[in-house]
């Protein structure tokens, strides 16, 4: 495991802050002193606590320029107070807090960011836990019920391929339901969110768990697939993927479901969820964790073989500390060997080369404020002020909370971006009251465990906070990891404890010393902005010479050069089976093979798209099921050409929700384990976006065998045919039935329509 320990001044690009010189923090590629953040030629400083001003320029032409003042224009008067000795804190604290209420619309719900209307689950969610829940509770709550459907389950309202099940993270919104709990302490509030929490985790229990015990779907928020995914990877290969930030997510969410049961004393439920969620944190140790890297890979990939993306993903990782998913010796580890860049914590790393910048080699300040509190919780300070720089250095240069930007020079110019972004100011405004003010909310009170670098040390003061009916005055003296002394309204109370919503009433006073003392070092590993090799394109082909009887007729696998390579690993089934310097390697087993580049410092290259030398079976349906036209209700977009592409002779079977239960019959040469896939197309929506994934279960012999993803191929693309995921069965010798039917759980997240057309079955002997 890498760490590098910050002991000298400029070790990798690093200079420790120093409180002698004015210095806060800084890297290679900023520096915070005193009330002004400087960058190369740049600089933002503050006016006021109500101004800011900057000299930043962005990259000329872009589409969305840079304002280079922020002045507050709303009245803040009703939230928190932030006096501080540093005035660009106090001015990026009240920009977070007036961007804030722009994001408040009409209607009372939290508008995403300034191009970007409307309510988005995880959008909102995560911008719930952040901060939003203690400074816009009313509108927080009305947010995520405009997130419920019609069946009363947690909506997900954008993900690749249509949506869930391909994108699963829609449980964020149940820890931000608790988290909007624990600060009102509003038992009517849970007793309306626990009946919407359980039944989406029974509806997803049903359908996009693997066999593993993990979930299935795409990185959370992470859902533009050529991001962040290899290109080869269809969205039905992504459905089937287990992401470990996602899985982290989850495993708290089922926790939080556990609290919200137990708060209203149903303890057989809370200690039902309470196992899951401990046992979905064990798989996720278990299928995740890299012991020679000291942190947790980012996803499973492949077909019938996942095998491990090693890249750090950094919102899962912070997410595994935070809510303790990881254990205690892992949170240490992660802290001090998650790769760390001069502008931050990066999306994840390495990045992709040949893909524009967004979630690939972008920071977003959403991201790096979890990254913050969790380096703050693992007791690591250099990570903690590096985190706060990452998030302050844009909020101030570029005035206003951007919602990513450039790894390569720290710049907005992205794919994609927007002003003045909810989650954005909600992890601006948490960063100052979580860390440096300490502030937990819990179930029956408040903690107070602020924790302060040293360099910004000193005396600050957050007033007019509101909770639960009272208004609290918070001090904070010193710096450190530990309170030394707290008083409440003049009386000196256990720095410890939890203190009672019961003793919080009407205008109450907090003050807390810290204990003034060095807090122990921690390494910080600054990796650097690394870019990884190009993913191989492979392909079969048959040699002669390499013909055997009973072997495959594709034997020789082979692929394109990668410069600068050091080695290919060939993979078979998922497993390495052999390292080569050439471009093509004896493959006369049969099996799904794969092959990986290997940089000379190590860094790997996505596995190239698995491809089959096995034998396949296509499985038809009887005849009389076969058409040529689609009449279905739920057809949303008609062919833009007459229909085409299918293996019998153009005509196909039509399914949406009322279709009856469709059976074909299979005969199994040999007992083993088999690979069932489904020949389909579904023009219903774009590849990136909509909510018409079509899913249906697949059943052996009349029993339930597994969930058929048919995510969308592009609008009106009828004519794309593509393979939806596979379902892998042990299947014994003889004849059997392979049905594809609609079950309640198959219900997607359009409701109204679940509609594509099928081709054939697929089955393959593994």
């Amino acid at each position: 495991m890498k760490q590098i320990l910050l002991t000298l001044a400029g070790l990798a690009g690093v200079v420790s802050a120093s409180a002698d010189n004015g210095v806060i923090v800084q890297t290679e590629a900023y520096r915070w002193q005193g009330d002004t953040i400087y960058q190369n030629e740049f600089k933002a400083w503050a006016e006021s606590g109500d101004e800011i001003r900057s000299t930043y320029k962005g990259r000329p032409g872009y589409f969305m320029p840079v304002e280079q003042t922020w002045k507050r224009k709303n009245d803040l008067t009703k939230y928190p107070v932030l006096t501080t000795e540093n005035l660009l804190h106090q001015a990026i604290f009240n920009m977070g807090l007036d961007e804030m209420v722009n994001a408040v619309e009409p209607d009372t719900t939290l508008r995403t960011g300034k191009e970007w209307a409307g309510v988005w689950t995880r959008d909102v969610s995560y911008s719930i836990i952040l901060s939003m829940a203690a400074l816009q509770p009313e509108a927080s709550m009305i947010s995520l019920m405009k997130k419920v459907n019609k069946s009363g389950q947690i909506i997900q309202d954008t993900g690749s391929g249509g949506a869930w099940p391909i994108s699963t993270d829609r449980m964020v919104w149940v820890l931000a339901a608790y988290e909007i709990y624990k600060v009102t302490g509003d038992k009517k509030w849970l007793e309306q969110v626990y009946p919407i929490a359980v039944r989406s985790l029974e509806k997803d229990e049903k359908t996009v768990m693997s066999p593993r015990g993990l979930v299935k779907g795409e990185t959370s928020f992470i859902d533009w697939r050529e991001q962040s995914y290899p290109r080869w990877m269809q969205t039905a290969d992504i459905s089937q993927s287990e992401a470990m930030g996602t899985n982290v997510m989850y495993a708290a969410a089922v926790e939080a479901t556990s609290k919200m049961a137990s708060a209203l004393g149903k303890k057989k439920e809370a200690e039902k969820f309470s196992a899951k969620a401990k046992a979905l944190a064990a798989a996720i140790d278990k299928n995740f964790w890299m012991e020679d890297k000291g942190y947790y890979g980012m996803y499973t990939y492949g077909r019938d073989n996942l095998i491990l993306n090693p890249r750090h993903e950094t919102l899962g990782a912070a997410l595994s500390i935070l809510y303790d998913v990881a254990p205690a010796d892992h949170q240490k580890s992660i802290s001090q060997n998650a790769p760390q860049t001069p502008y931050g914590s990066p999306i994840f790393w390495p990045q992709i080369s040949d893909i524009p910048n967004y979630h690939n080699n972008a920071l977003w300040p959403f991201v790096a404020s979890y990254w913050t509190l969790a380096q703050a919780k693992a007791g690591n300070e250099q990570g903690t002020l590096e985190g706060i720089g990452s998030v302050f250095r844009p909020a101030a240069l570029f005035a206003t909370n951007k919602e990513n930007l450039n790894l390569d020079n720290g710049d907005y110019f992205t794919e994609l971006n927007s002003s003045n972004m909810l989650w954005s100011l909600s992890g601006n405004l948490g960063i100052t009251m979580r860390i440096l003010f300490g502030i937990h909310f819990e179930e029956d009170g408040l903690r107070i465990a602020p924790f302060v670098p040293q360099t910004l040390g000193g005396t600050r003061s957050l007033d007019n906070i509101s909770y639960r009916g009272a208004k609290i005055d918070l001090t904070v003296n010193g710096f450190g990891a530990k309170v030394k002394k707290m008083t409440l309204n003049g009386k000196e109370i256990n720095p410890e404890a939890v203190i009672p919503a019961s003793k919080l009433k009407g205008e109450c006073k907090i003050v807390v010393d810290m204990d003034n003392t060095p807090i122990a070092a921690m390494s910080v590993n600054h990796a650097g902005n690394r870019k990884a090799p190009l993913t191989p394109i492979t392909r079969f082909t048959h040699d002669e010479t390499l013909a055997k009887p009973g072997t495959p007729v594709l034997n020789l696998l082979q692929w394109n050069p990668i410069e600068y390579i050091g080695k290919y690993l060939i993979l078979k089934d998922g497993k390495v089976v052999a390292e080569t310097r050439q471009t093509s390697y004896t493959a006369t087993e049969p099996g799904e093979w794969q092959v990986i580049g290997v940089a000379g410092d190590g860094t790997e290259s996505f596995a190239s798209e698995p491809l089959s030398n096995r034998t396949a079976i296509s499985v038809y349906f009887p005849e009389s099921l076969y058409t040529t036209a689609m009449t279905s209700a739920e057809l949303s977009y008609k062919p833009a050409e007459p229909l085409k592409g299918s293996t019998r002779n153009d005509k196909f079977v039509e399914i949406d929700r009322n279709t009856k239960p469709i059976d074909a019959t299979i005969n199994i040469p040999e007992p083993g384990l088999y690979s069932i896939s489904v020949r389909y197309a579904n023009g219903n929506g774009p590849v990136n976006t909509e909510n018409k994934a079509a899913i249906r279960t697949l059943t052996l012999d009349g029993n339930k065998a597994g969930t058929i993803v048919m995510p969308h191929r592009g609008v009106a693309n009828w004519n794309d045919w593509g393979m939806s995921n596979t379902v892998v069965l042990p299947i014994e010798k003889g004849t059997h039935t392979l049905g594809i039917m609609y079950l309640p759980e198959d219900e997607n997240m359009n409701i109204d329509t679940n509609h594509a057309i099928i081709d054939k079955i697929v089955v393959e002997k593994m």
